[in-house]
């Protein structure tokens, strides 16, 4: 491992140091009077998006959703997954060998490919989520709980000009638990799960924090999770810490980071044929597979509103993972060898940016530029052990790497109530692999400049209009290749989208949000089974429109402490070229929607809510029937209910006891997956939880 996660290049820390000095002191000495009442102080913000400028959901031009931590408690869900399916926009996917599992993150958005999260650039606290963010973006191994999650935050477009690579399918960023900002607080929780078909497990959380002094910050957050699914051979461990801190330099600076480990370990009960599905949906016959992963990480920032018209923020990061997954050629009785696919990432990544206000006439600017360096490593090991001999042969041995440069400027115009933000983003990145086997290198280079336009106006302080245009660039992974023959060029993906949409705000809990959208994805990479390597085949055309709303009962009213809620979504998501143009995208629904209620009375609240997905496919054929072996059929649509009910003790504030139930109807529904361990998942069923939490 050693040997691939060398240092990052001193000169470009030194450059990147030596930037935030002479900007610092520049800025310090040349402090200018402009003049900002319309679009108020910029903020000192530590966010994912950059200037606090941008942090209102409300004026921001793109469709947005922040679904924050008493919201997401009201879900009842047990992972983030689960509370992702209220989200219009987003689907989430069980169709891998780790469906049903914490350890893994399967969302797509707007008809995207949905396994692992591919093509959306996920984030904790703004730094990415993935192993390796160019390199492998899939979201196998997603260390992140639940239970330290403050805030979700999904872009679904507005959003591509600062991130990427992924950012076709959007950007996410969980946001973890604030530093309080009193001496000490926190709470600790425990939650039971017992599905109906004999599993359970048990979920804690512990989060303590709090000044240590005017200047100084800290919280410790832990989540742990113990037990088994829903399936024969489901074991699950996983294990979540962290260690924040906040220390502020100057009034207007500070610096703040977060030091991080995850580990997990699941058994994969895997996919079952026609025939075992239908005798037992929820064994398993796959006993030899399983997961196990850890990751240890820092990320460090410097933060400066060094005036009302000026903001520099430097952020650094570095994480090491491991992960590799056992799994047998075949069922149980059938199979004669299992591979092991060890798997070591190194990723360092550094980002300075810097935001400057002018006025210019009736416009005032507010212009943004900014850097973006990671430095990729990755050991990569594909080992065939015979099960009859015990002999072990490596099949695939590879070393990858990945030097990644963007670059990123961007102009929030402000005239009237107008906000025009034209920007562009350019890409330069340089991908290597070395085949160890054979001894043979190959380096891809690619360079794409990504332009964007988003436009809002503010009707009213209620009502926001909005629109943009923006291009999405994803790079060549190195899965892509290390499976790739000699003579077969491939080229970096690309995606165009187009949005408009209608944003309602009252500040009394009323809100609506309507998206219209229009993407065209080209030179999409397509893997050829039957030649076992990845071309460039695909182009496809995904269009919708996302509408969401809730409405809070007046106070005074006879429904006072009634809130309803309801997200409806319709996406069409179709191949362009070859011989199945036409048809559907696998793996996605055009119909998605959530709805519930909430009544709160006294200490008590009770909630009701639903959510739906209709048919999809399985494969690019749009096959209706289903095979024997489970892999391709149509998946049919479901509808799950919940219900759950909360108690805060009023003697007591800090204590608050939770009771519901997940699928109440016990909806029997499955999907398929595309592993080497293929065929159909059923998914979760009738679940009761018990929760009680303790704050002080």
């Amino acid at each position: 491992m050693s040997s691939c996660l060398t240092r990052p290049p001193r000169t470009l820390v030194a450059a990147a140091c030596g930037l935030m000095l002479s900007l610092n002191a520049a800025a310090q000495s040349s402090v200018t009077n402009v003049e900002a009442a319309q679009l108020g102080t910029i903020q000192v913000s530590g966010d994912w998006l950059g200037s606090g400028l941008q942090n209102s959901v409300q004026g921001f031009a793109g469709a947005r959703t922040v679904v924050k931590r008493e919201a997401i408690a009201e879900t009842g869900a047990a992972s983030i997954s689960g509370v992702m399916r209220f989200i219009p926009g987003v689907q989430v996917s069980d169709n891998s060998s780790s469906g049903g599992s914490a350890i893994s993150l399967s969302i797509g958005v707007r008809g995207l490919e949905g396994r692992y999260s591919p093509r959306t650039t996920v984030l904790l606290d703004g730094i990415p989520l993935a192993v390796a963010p160019y390199g492998q973006p899939q979201l196998s191994f997603a260390p992140a709980s639940l239970a330290n999650i403050d805030s979700i935050d999904v872009v679904r477009g507005g959003g591509a000009v600062r991130y990427g690579p992924q950012s076709v399918g959007g950007i996410i960023n969980f946001r973890t638990r604030a530093i309080p900002n009193q001496p000490l607080a926190g709470d600790v929780s425990v939650r039971y799960n017992d599905f109906g078909e004999g599993g359970q497990n048990t979920q804690y959380s512990t989060f303590i924090g709090g000044q240590v002094n005017k200047e100084l910050g800290l919280a410790l957050l832990y989540s742990g999770s113990d037990g088994s699914g829903w399936r024969e051979h489901s074991d699950e461990r996983i294990d979540d810490v962290a260690l924040k801190f906040r220390y502020e330099l100057t009034p207007t600076s500070e610096l703040y980071g977060k030091f991080s480990y995850y580990e997990a370990r699941t058994d994969v009960p895997g996919g079952l044929n026609s025939a075992q599905y239908a005798a037992n949906p929820f064994q398993s016959q796959r006993t030899h597979d399983l997961w196990s992963g850890r990751r240890s990480g820092i990320d460090l920032g410097y933060i400066n509103a060094i005036s009302d018209t000026q903001e520099f923020e430097l952020r650094t990061y570095y994480n090491d993972s491991f992960r590799q997954s056992l799994l047998a050629n075949n069922f149980d009785a059938a199979a004669t060898s299992v591979s092991n696919q060890p798997r070591d990432y190194g990723v360092f990544g550094i980002e300075p940016r810097y935001t400057q206000r002018f006025a210019a006439g009736s416009l005032t600017h507010d212009v943004t530029v900014g850097m973006r360096y990671v430095r990729e490593r990755a050991d990569e090991t594909n080992i065939n052990t015979n099960l009859r001999t015990g002999r072990a042969t490596v099949a695939r041995q590879s070393d990858n790497s990945t030097d990644a440069y963007a670059y990123y400027v961007d102009d929030q115009i402000a005239v009237g109530n107008w906000r025009v933000t034209p920007g562009l983003r350019f890409e330069d990145v340089e991908i290597g692999r070395v085949n160890t086997l054979t001894g043979y290198r190959e380096t891809v280079k690619s360079d794409e400049p990504l332009p964007s336009l988003n436009v809002a106006y503010l009707l009213s302080p209620e009502l926001t209009l909005f629109g943009n245009y923006t291009t999405s660039f994803a790079s060549i992974q190195h899965l892509q290749l290390n499976l790739n023959p000699l003579g077969n060029p491939l080229q970096p993906e690309t995606a165009k989208t187009v949005e408009a949409g209608v944003r309602w705000n009252n500040g009394a809990g009323t809100t609506a949000e309507a998206t219209v959208f229009d993407m065209r994805f080209d030179n999409q990479l397509q893997f050829i089974g039957a030649s076992n390597y990845w071309v460039n085949l695909g182009e496809t055309r995904h269009q919708g429109v996302e509408t969401s709303a809730s409405y809070a009962f007046d106070k005074s009213g006879l429904l006072r402490g009634l809130r309803a809620y309801a997200t409806l979504t319709y996406t069409k998501a179709t191949l362009k070229q070859g011989a199945l143009a036409g048809n559907d995208v696998p793996f996605y629904s055009r119909w998605t929607d959530a709805l519930g209620l909430r009544y709160a009375l006294g200490a008590w609240d009770f909630e009701v809510s639903s959510t739906h997905q209709s048919n999809q496919y399985a494969d690019d054929a749009n096959t209706q029937a289903e095979n024997a072996a489970g892999t391709v059929g149509v998946i049919p649509g479901f509808r799950l209910w919940n219900v759950q009910a909360r108690w805060k003790m009023p003697s007591k504030p800090g204590v608050e006891l939770a009771l519901g139930m997940n699928n109440v109807t016990d909806e029997r529904y499955f999907s398929r997956t595309t592993d080497t361990n293929a065929g159909k998942l059923v998914g979760a069923p009738r679940t009761v939880f018990v929760q009680g939490q303790l704050k002080f």
